[in-house]
């Protein structure tokens, strides 16, 4: 084959070159032969006139060298020092070539059989463990949130912790009453600074975590505890032990803005999808319900009903949008994939025991990792801003972090210069 393509060049030039040939008649008008030019630096073309004596070639070459015009011999010229005709001989070797540049690469790259992507290493074990004494070890709640300035809240029972990532602090936030308490839901409000707090006695509370001061109490949302919380922009949504969802417009007074029902049970899930213009509910019921904020009505969009036990766990697809993900808890154990357009369930996996965290690659649903370490079933989980990693909570009392997803190549620009590490010993949340 390589010889083959060598080949084809050489072949080309001959016949390109011979086309410059000159066409020649007789004096009677007939018919005449094509004169294709010698060329005598060690390499001669055919040529189709008969064989003649090396004495008259010559002549003829220096009479037709005569009789050329200015701009047949600069032409003539010009082509000899393109085509290399100007050496003594063609193939005249007299100082090594120069080995190609990176001729080792290229050499073994011929021959390299295409790589295989690299399969990213999960680590299989968590990188800190925290002590979490008083946490509540109940499935329908939600007690553990980390907020956009990289500060994790925790309940446990009446009092709420922090613990900033970034220089491994840990604070008691506030400690609720006797009679309030305990602390039932915390969510972060998008801006990081304010802090909601769900409570037991069906109270929801605003907190300012830079002043360290309660903002406003928002009283008469619920009859019972509650259970979960979602911010979408100033609007926080509350779900209560009594099945109702209200949207509280934290700017005015009459907060109130909007109820869904639906749920015959509690509410133990809430998620707004990236738009915000759908909400993502789920219950004790065992019923999912997508809720439309575009609607007028105050019915759902979708009511989904094929889980077995309590939904809690929601997720909506950061690319897709109308792509949402459900998990059951306990027998169910199973994760549901729906489109909110049309409601379809597009397909379900069972994750099998709640005693560990387990990552999944969407659509394949292939178990990337199995991450092992609590000692009784997960309750509450949460990710870090940068997505890079995954805190868990578990009736064991531990919490723990996975670094799951790696940091952030714009995160570890920005941390090469920091002098702490992203999560500092800490041996007790308090």
């Amino acid at each position: 084959m390589a010889s083959s393509l060598l080949c084809c060049p050489f072949l080309a030039f001959v016949k390109r070159y011979e086309l410059e040939g000159t066409w020649s008649e007789d004096s009677q008008g007939k018919s005449g032969q094509i004169h294709t030019e010698q060329i005598s630096y060690g390499f001669r073309l055919c040529s189709s006139r008969p064989h003649r004596s090396p004495n008259r070639s010559k002549r003829r070459q220096k009479k037709e060298a005569r009789e050329l015009s200015p701009s047949k011999e600069a032409y003539r010229k010009r082509l000899a020092e393109t085509l290399g005709l100007n050496r003594t001989r063609i193939l005249a070797f007299r100082n090594k070539p120069q080995p190609p540049l990176h001729s080792h690469y290229h050499s073994a790259s011929l021959h390299q059989q295409p790589l295989k992507p690299r399969r990213r290493r999960i680590p299989q074990s968590c990188s800190k463990v925290l002590d979490a004494p008083n946490i509540l070890d109940d499935f329908y709640l939600n007690l553990l949130d980390w907020g956009s300035r990289n500060v994790l809240a925790i309940a446990l029972g009446h009092t709420l912790c922090l613990w900033d990532a970034s220089t491994g602090s840990v604070s008691e936030f506030v400690t609720i009453e006797e009679d309030q308490g305990p602390i039932t839901s915390i969510s972060w409000a998008p801006d990081g600074s304010h802090v909601a707090l769900g409570l037991n006695n069906s109270q929801v509370q605003l907190w300012d975590s830079s002043s360290i001061r309660k903002i406003r109490t928002l009283n008469g949302v619920h009859h019972s505890r509650v259970g979960s919380l979602a911010w979408n922009n100033h609007i926080l949504t509350t779900g209560g032990m009594d099945g109702n969802i209200i949207n509280n417009d934290v700017r005015i007074r009459s907060h109130v803005v909007g109820t869904y029902r639906g749920h015959t049970g509690e509410i133990c899930g809430l998620k707004w999808s990236g738009s915000g213009m759908q909400l993502a509910s789920g219950g004790n019921d065992n019923v999912v319900h997508v809720w439309d904020r575009s609607s007028a009505s105050s019915r759902w969009l979708h009511r989904l009903e094929e889980h077995t036990s309590a939904v809690k766990a929601l997720a909506w697809c950061p690319f897709q949008s109308n792509l949402l993900a459900t998990g059951g808890g306990g027998t169910d154990g199973a994760i549901k994939f729906w489109n909110t357009h049309t409601g379809a369930c597009l397909n379900s996996v069972d994750t099998g025991s709640q005693n560990h965290l387990a990552l999944w690659k969407y659509p394949s649903l292939v178990k990337m990792a199995e991450l092992t370490g609590h000692a009784s079933r997960v309750l509450y989980m949460t990710q870090s801003p940068d997505g890079s990693t995954v805190a868990s909570a578990a009736g064991d009392e531990s919490l723990r972090f996975w670094d799951v997803f790696g940091m952030p190549d714009t995160a570890k620009k920005t941390d090469q210069k920091a002098a702490h590490e992203p999560f500092s010993p800490v041996p007790r949340i308090r």
